[in-house]
């Protein structure tokens, strides 16, 4: 693999999560998302960076290669490895998720995989990150949560199909394999949130905020299912919903909302735009998580939601 991943010498590794980003032609408001990113980046100094889906909004946009080259140029000039999972609008027009994914994994500092031909979606892929003797020390799914239902009959947006559960679950089972059965700690990203999303803000203590409804799938595919049986997933990230960014525990897994990352999409007065900051330690399962905003200020302890029952 290209630009290959390995925890630093003090055994840490840091993401930076982008997210809606909906870059569209340069204009003042596409400048300003560039210049959150750089800030982020400059402040945060990241391993990875992950784009959670929607870098170009593909419905009102032009040129939606061109929009997307300029989207991650700032990333791509610091040299700094990064994934990207597609969303609904990336290719809501004008292009096809295969056009998309040429032109991702033609870019130097990319290591976003297309993955296997043979199941549904573009961009299924596993990396992993190896530590300081080259053994795989942590492990990132990522996978294509489609766009809209394509069945005439259930409307709404589309989910992550059950060939993609199943790539999962070999995955899953093959890295645990060669770790003598026990599951390496692992994250997932995808865009469009899981129902188990929802779920967990309404049953269980959460952190952080929620100004709109989660707009998941309206079919539960049992993907939540299959990373609770495998044990090796300890958290996932998704984008999609610009105005939440809670996160919270769902039977040993952390559901985590990215924060919104670009000027040129619905926001909130009052909810500034930001990134996610993931950082896993070698050897541990839990991670840590923080939010850092548009203004440099960094938030490490959101705001408690407790359910009414």
């Amino acid at each position: 693999m290209k630009n290959p991943l390995k925890f630093r010498e003090d055994g840490t590794f840091t993401i930076v999560q982008f997210t809606d980003i909906h870059w569209k032609d340069g204009r003042e408001s596409d400048r300003n998302s560039r210049l959150l990113m750089k800030q982020v980046l400059e402040q945060e100094q990241p391993n990875l960076v992950v784009f959670t889906g929607d870098v170009v909004g593909g419905y009102n946009c032009e040129d939606p290669i061109a929009a997307f080259h300029e989207a991650v140029k700032v990333v791509e000039e610091r040299r700094i490895p990064w994934a990207v999972v597609f969303g609904n609008h990336d290719t809501e027009k004008i292009i096809t998720r295969q056009q998309f994914m040429d032109a991702v994994t033609g870019c130097e500092c990319s290591v976003t995989e297309q993955g296997p031909e043979e199941i549904s979606g573009y961009g299924n892929y596993v990396l992993q990150i190896e530590d300081g003797v080259g053994h795989c020390a942590a492990t990132l799914y990522f996978l294509d949560s489609g766009s809209f239902s394509s069945l005439p009959h259930v409307k709404g947006y589309d989910w992550i199909r059950r060939d993609q559960v199943d790539w999962y679950v070999q995955q899953s089972r093959e890295i645990t394999a060669s770790n003598g059965g026990t599951p390496i700690p692992a994250l997932a990203f995808f865009h469009i949130p899981l129902p188990e999303y929802r779920e967990v803000w309404e049953r269980e203590v959460c952190y952080g905020n929620k100004f709109e409804n989660v707009c998941c799938p309206p079919i539960n595919t049992g993907l939540f299912a299959a990373m609770v049986e495998m044990g090796d997933v300890a958290g996932t990230f998704v984008g999609h919903d610009h105005t939440n960014d809670y996160w919270g525990s769902l039977h040993g897994i952390r559901l985590c909302y990215g924060r919104a990352t670009g000027y040129n999409t619905y926001g909130q007065e009052g909810f500034p735009r930001g990134a996610r900051v993931i950082r896993l330690t070698a050897g541990e399962r839990q991670f840590e998580s923080w939010l850092r905003l548009d203004d440099g200020s960094v938030i490490r302890e959101q705001p408690e939601h407790r359910p009414s029952l």
